[in-house]
């Protein structure tokens, strides 16, 4: 953890930088960098940090499997563009082809995929403001997931405008950014054993 001379609650109500949020943040703490000032959000709920936690540990083990790319879960912060807030996505995932733009504490550009779990406190942040500054800073695809209401949206840059996308039949959703991964769906609200996810993937 860094130390730090002047800590960040000293500058929640002064115009900041980018660059001096990232200096005074820690792993610790909960903020995003919005319209040159720090704003707060509430720790995060059990249920919430069950699913950051599976999806996690099952996307990390796919896309290392395959050498897709990097899987960083929050805190971590996320630059879309230079007018553009930054954010801390849940989870984000890079393509290896990107790996240029993480640097040592934030991504300098869009993720390929990034993915809310949403929460009370957070759902207008993640269904307008994030949806619409992921939109415009080029992230590729989006998943927005609720889990107090078993609802999930799943949304893919076309033309620079986000198309939603919905699983199939057998209520299987396909990523068109990370090659080869699908999920069902009502595994996000039962969260199996990540083994038998695995399994059920190919991977062991």
């Amino acid at each position: 953890m860094k130390t730090k001379d002047k800590g960040i609650e000293d500058d929640e109500r002064e115009y900041i930088s980018y660059e001096d949020f990232l200096d005074l943040c820690d792993e610790d703490t909960l903020a995003e960098w919005v319209n040159g000032k720090i704003e707060r959000y509430s720790p995060a709920s059990n249920v919430h940090q069950d699913v950051v936690r599976w999806l996690t540990s099952v996307l990390s083990v796919y896309v290392e499997a395959r050498e897709l790319g990097i899987i960083r879960p929050a805190p971590f912060q996320m630059k879309t563009g230079p007018d553009l807030p930054g954010r801390e996505p849940d989870v984000i995932f890079l393509r290896k082809e990107n790996l240029g733009m993480l640097k040592e504490t934030y991504l300098d550009g869009p993720a390929d995929l990034a993915i809310e779990i949403v929460s009370e406190e957070s759902l207008l942040r993640d269904r307008g403001e994030k949806f619409a500054e992921y939109e415009i800073g080029g992230v590729k695809e989006y998943w927005i997931i609720d889990p107090e209401l078993e609802r999930a949206d799943f949304f893919v840059l076309k033309e620079g405008r986000y198309e939603r996308r919905v699983e199939d039949e057998r209520g299987i959703y396909r990523s068109e950014i990370i090659n080869g991964f699908w999920i069902k769906v009502e595994w996000l609200w039962n969260l199996p054993p990540v083994l038998d996810v695995l399994k059920e993937l190919g991977l062991i």
